[in-house]
């Protein structure tokens, strides 16, 4: 490789420099599919850098998939997706429009349980907060200070969380808040530690203040933390509660070994505690911030356990990190809406929060155990499945030779929706395909359909 293609600029690190400069050569094609690229220690002595600095810049081409490792070929490039003319696009969406017909069963799991909703009770509370005078206002820039105050104390009953209401930001979604807390860590940090399976919602997030990935590999059996030790990022995100996508919890043992980590590296954990509140084998575990309130950004959300289309969503952050984030974005209108904040916080003071999360606790338990019951008695052997202990959706590992998209595309022309987990892979790939199964606004007649129609499309 030429070096003379590289300049390299003083305000940036050369690991990112060298990683942006391949990463636009796979895109516009100057290297080809399955082409070599250069050996790590080639590389470093062309440039004159450290086999580290190449090392890492590697590792993140390989994290975002331009390249991949191969033994003792070294590196070699990936096959991109060819890009799509606008026209062919639309064109090519209006005739799958047309063909496809609404699902019969759709296991989404963005949705919540309609039948069992307090709408009166919601309506009598919004209409009480239309006629006060609050309500003909713009909103508190960091949310509302009666709805801070509610889930103050909330966090305290129920995740062990001692905060002060002042240091909760409300927002109006956990990637929104994402987002804004990245632009606050962006000069300090240039990196952070994501679960490999993950949210790739937060990645986007982190993505778009162009963060650099290292990985934390999660299986069936639990997170690995084995290799933190030998990470070089001083943020990390997880959930530990209820890992997104594969469902375990991080052990106490764990969780103190993550707080020791942040406070030695003198680094963040974000904390998405995302539905912690449906566990449904035992009480949910305290959370990690009831541990360490300093060196923990917790995230939380009504969206999952509440009403999605809410758009209420909050972030408790540590002393330090918040006279920073105010001053950034104190002329800043607030994301989310001021009736809904006035409404939520009503809500919570009147004890029907409590109450409702109880009954959905119930509700939704038993859903999963029906579905549950119903996948085993007609797949059997053929499946295995993956986090029935909490949250609202559970993973199939499908045991038949079949890709991902072979199933998903079956289970669409027997009238049922069904959802990818590809997208939340990076380098820790299943060896099987995994499929996500979400039941939380399902009757049990409509997942004992889906799962009999799920067998006819599957087997």
């Amino acid at each position: 490789m030429n070096n003379t293609i590289f300049t390299f600029k003083d305000n940036s690190p050369k690991y990112k420099q060298i990683y942006e400069k391949f990463k636009s050569f796979i895109e516009q094609g100057d290297i080809l599919a399955n082409e070599q690229m250069p050996s790590i220690r080639g590389l470093a002595d062309s440039l004159h850098v450290s086999r580290n600095t190449t090392l890492m810049a590697y590792e993140q081409l390989v994290a975002e998939g331009y390249i991949r490792g191969e033994g003792r070929k070294g590196y070699l490039v990936n096959e991109l997706e060819p890009l799509i003319s606008q026209d062919a696009l639309i064109s090519h969406n209006k005739k799958q429009t047309e063909s496809k017909k609404p699902p019969i069963v759709n296991f989404r799991a963005d949705a919540v349980d309609q039948t069992h909703f307090p709408l009166k009770i919601w309506r009598r509370i919004a209409n009480q907060v239309l006629t006060s005078q609050d309500s003909f206002r713009y909103g508190e820039p960091f949310g509302e200070i009666t709805l801070r105050e509610q889930i103050s104390t909330y966090l305290f009953q129920s995740r062990g969380v001692k905060t002060n209401a002042k240091a909760i930001i409300i927002g109006s979604s956990t990637q929104q808040m994402l987002v804004y807390l990245g632009h606050i860590l962006k000069d300090e940090f240039q990196s952070i530690i994501v679960e490999d399976p993950g949210y790739d919602g937060a990645r986007e997030a982190f993505q778009f203040h162009h963060f650099m990935f290292e990985t934390l590999p999660v299986y069936e059996t639990g997170t690995d933390l084995s290799q933190l030790e030998q990470t070089r990022s001083q943020l990390i995100y997880v959930t530990p509660s209820h890992q997104s996508p594969i469902g375990v919890s991080m052990s106490i043992q764990q969780r103190q070994m993550l707080i020791h980590w942040a406070n030695k590296m003198h680094g963040y954990i974000i904390e998405d505690d995302y539905d912690s509140e449906f566990r449904y084998t035992q009480q949910p575990f305290p959370a990690l911030a009831s541990m360490d309130s300093k060196k923990v950004i917790y995230l939380g959300n009504f969206s999952k356990s509440f009403l999605p289309g809410i758009r209420l969503s909050y972030m408790v952050l540590p002393e330090e990190l918040l006279n920073r984030y105010k001053n950034q974005f104190l002329h800043f209108e607030s994301t989310t809406s001021l009736l809904s904040q006035l409404t939520m916080a009503k809500f919570m003071e009147e004890g029907e929060w409590n109450r409702h999360i109880k009954r959905m606790r119930l509700v939704y338990k038993r859903k999963m155990q029906y579905l549950v019951s119903e996948l085993k008695e007609h797949f059997k052997q053929n499946i295995s499945i993956i986090g029935e202990q909490s949250g609202l959706y559970v993973l199939v590992k499908v045991h038949l030779n079949r890709s991902e998209e072979w199933l998903i595309e079956r289970a669409s022309i027997y009238g049922v929706k069904v959802f990818p987990t590809s997208i939340y892979f990076i380098k820790n790939h299943s060896n099987e395909p995994i499929i996500k199964l979400g039941f939380s606004n399902l009757t049990n007649d409509e997942i004992q359909l889906g799962v009999k129609l799920l067998k006819e499309a599957w087997l």
